[in-house]
């Protein structure tokens, strides 16, 4: 059987780690780290998950400030208010909760946040620099470093492995036989493709570790979550697996915390290790 990779308890360990940095910022500096959570229209989910941001913010120290547009607010009034928080130097972190409504362009948006306040990893300087040999970005996506945490503190080492991403833009018009030779040979899998369960337990290579991104809502109970991986199935085949829920969501969030912090270091000058 799979050892869990619990993302519950490894997302409580870097919050309590963001607590003390938080406080020694406060201290040694007098400064509050403040993240602008910023959501367009009234859809259920995103305001749930908005108030879960801010929530965390609270719990370490971090000062939220909950940016709340209605769903006909045009795409340059929403730009003219990521201007302002860009100015804002209390703002240090700026989160724009996805999706947008239909007549914004996300990346538009996304493109318009300074990349020193750029928490979520997206602008494109980032990604490009994260790209490239020899450059570090200023942030990680959440989602990638949340990833790689939970394979670093789930104990799995990932030099000389082979690991295979399985995502909708990979899934899109490739052979199903050459997705799962690739998925089959990987030590590391990490299933982002938005498919409940779609991950079967025939696909793993005994003993790899697998990192499930998928939230998925079960379809005669909307409130009951999965995951991308069929968890039954490959718990009994990989070494290492992480469970939905309590896996990569609150590490997402975690990450965003830590890079929020990073940002008031990044604009000091303090360097990233320092407490």
């Amino acid at each position: 059987m799979a050892q869990i990779i619990d993302g519950e308890s490894i997302a409580a360990d870097i919050r309590r780690e963001v607590t003390a940095e938080v406080a020694a910022l406060s201290s040694a500096h007098s400064i509050v780290p403040g993240l602008a959570v910023l959501i367009v229209g009234s859809s259920k989910d995103s305001r749930t998950y908005a108030d879960m941001k801010c929530n965390a913010c609270a719990d370490v120290g971090i000062r939220s400030v909950l940016v709340d547009l209605p769903e006909d607010t045009s795409e340059a009034a929403l730009v003219a208010e990521v201007h302002r928080l860009n100015a804002d130097p209390a703002v240090h972190g700026i989160f724009v909760q996805l999706p947008l409504p239909k007549h914004i362009n996300d990346q538009k948006i996304l493109n318009e946040i300074r990349v020193e306040k750029d928490v979520e990893g997206f602008h494109p300087l980032n990604i490009g620099k994260l790209a490239m040999k020899g450059r570090e970005p200023l942030f990680i996506p959440c989602i990638a470093e949340a990833c790689m945490e939970l394979l670093s503190r789930g104990g799995v080492s990932v030099r000389g492995k082979l690991a295979a991403v399985v995502g909708r833009s990979n899934i899109v018009g490739l052979p199903v036989s050459l997705l799962l030779l690739k998925i089959r040979q990987a030590d590391i899998v990490i299933a982002a493709a938005g498919q409940p369960m779609m991950i079967k337990g025939d696909w793993i290579k005994p003993g790899a570790a697998v990192i499930d991104v998928g939230t998925d809502s079960v379809d005669d109970d909307p409130a009951e979550l999965v995951g991308d991986v069929d968890f039954a199935e490959v718990s009994k085949v990989a070494g290492f697996l992480t469970p939905v829920p309590g896996g990569a969501g609150p590490m997402m969030v975690a990450m965003l915390l830590k890079n929020t912090v990073d940002a008031v270091k990044q604009g000091q000058g303090i360097c990233k290790d320092a407490k």
